[in-house]
């Protein structure tokens, strides 16, 4: 068996490309990797979880020991910390309000049913063409005459050899392809804000990141989590606590795993955007480090923004200015995610077609790996602002960048639903306000029963007696 995303010969070569990122000492790593290829071992991360050849066991036993002696050669930084004080004391001193108006108090029901279609349906757009490159996705649309991207990928009428040459994820394809969507098929990147919600409903404001555990130990899977989550869960059944459960054998701690579970710590704290970014990271550090704390943070503030901008309509933007400067100020100013993020926002305030902006955001960030939180939360911020609030133009434009499409998608249908914005009866009919869920429950979600019970979590968390619980039990704790 090829178990993807935990074997030590596939997670050496990803850990030496995640240290380079992180300005680890070259010398170092280039002794490691010398020694690692001159026994065999491949210098290539593997793309999908696992390499194509099974390693012999003197190459794997190397592996586990190179791991180990770059344990402990992640270098410091004062701008990218962990620990959320440190974090906190990069920010500004308090977040602004989103424009002249206030805030709203509590969000309508139909902007939580909103943001939560605009994740079903951003999600399955996505689902098809994950792992598939740009150049992919584009050869599929017109080869199938549905370019522009304008609606859910079909097969019908796709040429053999395209389909041959670009073939859809196995997994998605019976479920996510026009022609047989039935609802929004069970996905990674619906699973967590579900098991969120429920963290929420049991925990209340005060989750802390023991529960955030055990909630994952009750409910999911091992075989149904991926990348850092996967890591984390195995530390976790080794009896490893947080954040050591982000930190070792782990790779993966700056992908975009956390970035796509903190969506309903933003929607049960609309408007406050600080609070919604400090219960996101108590629920990432169980798995990652530095950028990828900060995707979880500021994906909560987008969506906690996004839900509390009054009559973003009426704005000429559709609302995404305002979102995208509050949640701005829950990432740290200096950290690679804010750079990152300014990139993504830059492209799209220029005006350039968006065919030229995806060339220039793989041109500066295609060196990272397709589930990276930095090239995904560029391709985000871009898809965001430049959508001007049509819910369509923003799912399209993050599937059509050919990084982590469903996770993209999702997240941007989620900002940009939550603003209110019409969404499609093409893209609404097929979803039919359904979510399959692995999560004990029931294996179908109405989204109308999730939208209420976030609404219900939203007015109780903005009672004096929930923030008072909150700040005794302690959110980090």
């Amino acid at each position: 068996m090829r178990l993807t995303w935990a074997q030590p010969e596939d997670l050496l070569p990803h850990e030496l490309v995640a240290l380079a990122e992180q300005g680890a000492d070259r010398a170092v790593l280039d002794d490691v990797a010398t020694r690692w290829v001159a026994a065999g071992g491949s210098p290539v991360p593997p793309r999908s979880g696992a390499g194509d050849v099974p390693a012999t066991t003197a190459v794997r036993a190397l592996a586990r020991r190179l791991l180990a002696e770059l344990a402990h050669a992640t270098p410091r930084s004062a701008e990218e910390p962990d620990g959320w004080e440190a974090i906190e004391a990069l920010l500004p001193a308090a977040a602004p309000a989103p424009g002249p108006s206030n805030v709203l108090d509590v969000p309508s029901l139909a902007r939580y049913t909103g943001a939560w279609t605009g994740r079903a349906v951003g999600c399955v757009l996505g689902k098809p063409v994950e792992k598939i490159p740009r150049e992919g996705i584009e050869a599929i649309l017109r080869a199938g005459g549905r370019w522009p991207l304008s609606d859910y990928f079909s097969a019908v009428g796709l040429p053999d050899d395209v389909a041959r040459a670009w073939p859809w994820n196995r997994r998605s394809a019976p479920t996510s392809l026009a022609e047989n969507v039935d609802g929004a098929p069970e996905d990674d990147d619906l699973n967590f804000p579900i098991l969120a919600l429920h963290l929420l409903h049991t925990h209340g404001a005060g989750l802390s990141t023991d529960q955030v555990a055990q909630g994952w130990l009750d409910n999911l899977p091992g075989g149904r989590v991926f990348t850092a989550e996967r890591a984390a869960y195995r530390n976790l059944l080794d009896g490893r606590e947080a954040p050591e459960t982000a930190t070792h054998l782990n790779p993966f701690r700056e992908w975009i795993g956390a970035l796509i579970r903190t969506d309903a710590y933003g929607w049960v704290h609309p408007g406050d955007v600080r609070s919604a970014a400090r219960l996101a990271w108590t629920d990432a550090r169980l798995s990652h480090t530095r950028n990828g704390l900060y995707g979880a943070m500021w994906a909560a503030a987008l969506c906690s923004a996004a839900v509390a901008l009054p009559d973003p309509q009426a704005r000429d933007d559709g609302g995404t200015g305002a979102v995208l400067d509050l949640a701005d100020t829950v990432v740290p100013p200096r950290s690679r995610l804010a750079g990152a993020i300014a990139l993504g926002r830059e492209l799209a305030a220029s005006g350039r077609p968006q065919a030229e902006v995806l060339v220039t955001l793989h041109a500066e960030l295609g060196h990272l790996h397709w589930v990276h939180t930095l090239n995904n939360a560029a391709l985000i911020a871009y898809a965001v602002a430049a959508s001007r609030g049509d819910v369509a133009a923003g799912v399209t434009a993050a599937v059509l960048g050919g990084w982590d499409t469903d996770s993209a998608g999702a997240t941007v249908g989620s900002v940009l639903g939550g603003l209110g914005a019409p969404i499609g009866a093409a893209w609404t009919g097929p979803i039919d306000g359904r979510i399959a869920t692995s999560m004990p429950g029931g294996a179908q979600r109405r989204i109308e029963d999730l939208a209420a019970r976030t609404r219900e979590l939203a007015v109780a968390f903005r009672s004096p007696t929930a923030t008072a619980t909150a700040t005794a039990t302690g959110a980090g704790a």
